[in-house]
């Protein structure tokens, strides 16, 4: 059968397969159903997640991937099959991945009553402190940013003073860290903020937690502005 453009995705793929392990084996080390292979045959290229996640299982990027397939000065492109995961690392460098910018993040008092002990934390959109190297897990996602950790209302999980990166188009599960952006008030933008753990969310409110001191609480829907997936700190 002569080869399909379908058939080139997965050959190109295969080559960024990890040493010693099988397609199956990193299919599951990646959380990919095993099937992945087969549908990736018959009906072409798998989604974008799923690609992501078996890149980044197999210590790349889509960025690197998509920089092999298109071609280049850096990247020339696939090398013939004899040898190919030998090949690939001498032959070409991965593409550097733009950085992450590091907004200007302080505490902002308690949110709800007074004396609640929930910390609220302030994320100054328009100001850029530092720019930190990109997770390859991050390359898809452009609007992706950092902050740092203020206050010790998540400690032990987050240890002030630590930076994290924060990814609006990630999907948000429940036992996610997240970082709640709060509406505005009036016709200022809002950059109040709430850093806590996802615990419950309904179409009338959004229950996070905290650590220190430890308690559960809920924001009305009405006053979210949007829940971003705390991907982890920065090392």
């Amino acid at each position: 059968m002569a080869p399909t453009e379908d058939s080139q995705v997965y050959r190109d793929l295969l080559r960024f397969k990890p040493d010693g392990l099988s397609p199956n084996a990193w299919a599951v080390s990646a959380g990919v159903n095993r099937t992945v292979w087969t549908d990736m045959r018959r009906h072409g290229n798998p989604s974008r997640r799923t690609l992501e996640k078996l890149l980044v299982a197999a210590g790349s990027s889509l960025a690197e991937f998509e920089a092999l397939r298109t071609g280049g000065p850096e990247h020339p492109g696939p090398a013939a099959p004899a040898g190919v995961g030998e090949t690939r690392r001498r032959g070409w460098t991965p593409q550097s991945l733009p950085p992450l910018r590091l907004r200007e993040s302080a505490l902002a008092g308690e949110y709800g009553d007074a004396g609640s002990g929930i910390e609220m934390m302030e994320v100054r959109s328009g100001t850029e402190l530092d720019r930190l190297p990109r997770p390859a897990s991050l390359a898809g996602d452009p609007d992706a940013y950092a902050v740092t950790v203020v206050g010790d209302s998540m400690w032990p999980r987050f240890r002030p003073g630590r930076r994290v990166a924060v990814s609006p188009h990630s999907p948000v599960a429940i036992g996610d860290d997240v970082l709640v952006r709060l509406q505005a008030k009036g016709n200022e933008r809002s950059e109040f903020a709430l850093l806590k753990e996802l615990v419950r969310r309904t179409a009338a409110f959004v229950e996070l937690r905290q650590f220190n001191p430890t308690t559960s609480f809920r924001v009305d829907t009405a006053d979210v502005e949007a829940i971003q997936k705390v991907a982890g700190e920065i090392i």
